[in-house]
């Protein structure tokens, strides 16, 4: 099983998170409540005493409990939970750690964005975070309706096309927090997984650095015929690997897929047989995704666009 998942929901890493996860239980427990009061009431109506029949299904009763009661209850409950919970998509102050996340089918496109929103990292698939700094999340979609959501970290928040929905995240311990896409988005919509991986700062801000500088230099080649296969076999129009040609958009950034935990979305084991296993035939793995099959390719070529890939850190 994967670190972090599944996501546990009712376990809460952070401040948003426990806020979610609090007016999560009030609602269970005034969801009890009302089950019991109903229970007895059905009770007696059924076996109570004739008086108390009469009082259970006169009309002050039906005003009180049916009327006058939910609609007190219920707009108590609606005026807490927004003032609960609305610090969950507070606007950019300009202190926040800020990433752009874009939902695609059938993966996450991240970008770490700068004070001004500038783009400067691009990865796929997993956030780093530092522990105890809010981060404003910059939600989008390219295509569909999708939902982000990290259930220990915060809230989920719809991703609509042609919108931009803010959202805040916070971790308040170093870990792997596992998330899901929340809004059914066709296809393999159950196998569209995230990791969030929240480090101590200067562990965050030594990360940032070394990835910040990998954006300018020349990628790493592990084995030339790996990188010779990744630009003749056409990987390069879909994907991007920074310092080199490659500059496809179509799908995930590979520029750091060395150090991913994990591939396909959150679905699998990041190494050597599973990426060997994705390249080779990713429909037998997560049906409908939109990366062709490549089974013409021997396992020796496998193997060389693997090594390449896996020298992408």
């Amino acid at each position: 099983m994967l670190q972090g998942w599944p996501p546990p929901v009712l376990d809460p890493a952070g401040p948003y998170a426990t806020s979610v996860s609090l007016l999560s239980w009030i609602l269970f427990g005034m969801g009890a409540a009302v089950l019991v009061i109903v229970l007895v009431a059905l009770y007696l109506a059924l076996f109570g005493r004739p008086a108390l029949q009469a009082k259970v299904g006169g009309k002050t009763a039906i005003w009180v409990g049916g009327v006058a009661f939910p609609l007190v209850v219920l707009t108590a409950l609606l005026i807490y939970g927004l003032s609960l919970t609305r610090h969950l998509s507070d606007p950019i102050t300009g202190n926040e750690l800020r990433v752009r996340v874009t939902g695609e089918m059938w993966w996450w496109r991240v970008a770490y964005l700068d004070g001004s929103g500038r783009e400067v990292v691009q990865d796929a698939n997993e956030l780093h975070i530092p522990v105890g700094r809010p981060v404003v999340l910059e939600l989008q979609s390219a295509d569909v309706i999708h939902s982000f959501w990290v259930p220990r970290l915060s809230g989920k928040l719809d991703m609509i096309p042609g919108r931009r929905n803010l959202m805040r995240i916070q971790a308040d311990k170093a870990g792997v927090f596992g998330g899901q896409c929340a809004e059914y988005c066709g296809g393999p919509h159950a196998l569209m997984g995230f990791k969030v991986i929240a480090h101590q700062p200067a562990q965050f801000a030594q990360l940032m650095a070394a990835r910040m500088a990998r954006q300018t230099s020349a990628a790493p080649v592990a084995a030339g015929a790996g990188a010779q296969l990744f630009e003749s076999t056409g990987c390069s129009s879909c994907h991007r690997i920074a310092g080199t040609g490659a500059n496809g958009l179509a799908g995930p950034d590979l520029t750091h897929v060395g150090s991913r935990s994990s591939l396909g979305a959150g679905i699998l084991p990041n190494n050597r047989g599973t990426l060997m296993g994705w390249i080779g035939n990713s429909q037998a793995i997560k049906p409908n995704n939109r990366m062709p099959p490549y089974t013409v390719l021997p396992a020796d070529q496998l193997n060389a666009l693997a090594t390449y890939l896996e020298a992408q850190k």
